[in-house]
């Protein structure tokens, strides 16, 4: 597998870089990773980098994004927080790694029985993590069509739930973002959002909240 280069990037679509993730996440599955030497990828990228995707998820130990879409050194910018939610930190983090570092798409990606999800539909309070779990509430107030156990001891409704905290993170980003909004309005990058099962580590990507080439493809 070739180390990204500057003119590698600059040839791959929005498109392009969503299929090559898909198929990172396929050989993942099937426990056929690329057999990468990581050392020379370290040197081939010291002097600069140039990966192709920003990827947005939670801090979870099974999340990690270069694992589960199969992809070495310089090929992804990784942000991981947990509960995958933005602030202006990582609104700047994504600005550099599209607009600075010619990335191609940004992913936004939550995960099955997400412990700071958890934490949100019980109404956690702690410390700082207090004011973390107040950005998934929203979330948690929009799911409508659970009445009665709406705690995470109801695996359903904590699903409903992250997985509408990852469509709102996706809507957020590109409203609160006039620098990457222009990007995905004029294609020159795609947004999507997707959620990891950790139990099969396959990734399901929400086809309403996936647009590449400036369209939005709901199908």
């Amino acid at each position: 597998m070739k180390t990204l280069t500057k003119e590698i990037q600059t040839a791959i679509t929005p498109k392009m870089a969503l299929e090559l993730l898909k198929d990172g996440n396929e050989r993942f599955v099937n426990n056929l990773k690329v057999n990468r030497n990581l050392l020379q990828q370290a040197n081939e990228t010291s002097d600069g980098q140039h990966p192709f995707a920003v990827i947005l998820s939670c801090i979870d130990s099974r999340t990690s994004a270069e694992l589960i879409f199969d992809q070495g050194l310089g090929d992804v910018f990784s942000v991981r927080i947990a509960g995958n939610i933005i602030n202006e930190d990582i609104l700047g983090s994504m600005e550099f790694g599209c607009k600075v570092a010619g990335s191609k798409i940004i992913v936004v990606l939550g995960h099955t029985k997400c412990g700071a999800v958890k934490g949100a539909c019980d109404h956690l309070e702690m410390g700082n993590l207090t004011a973390l779990l107040t950005k998934i509430r929203p979330a948690v107030d929009d799911e409508k069509t659970t009445v009665e156990n709406r705690n995470s001891n109801n695996s359903e409704f904590v699903e409903k739930v992250a997985a509408i905290n990852v469509k709102r993170t996706v809507k957020n980003i590109i409203e609160r973002s006039p620098i990457l909004k222009e990007m995905i309005e004029s294609g020159t990058i795609g947004i999507v959002g997707g959620c990891h099962n950790i139990t099969s580590g396959k990734v399901e990507f929400y086809p309403d909240t996936m647009i590449i080439n400036s369209t939005l493809i709901n199908e």
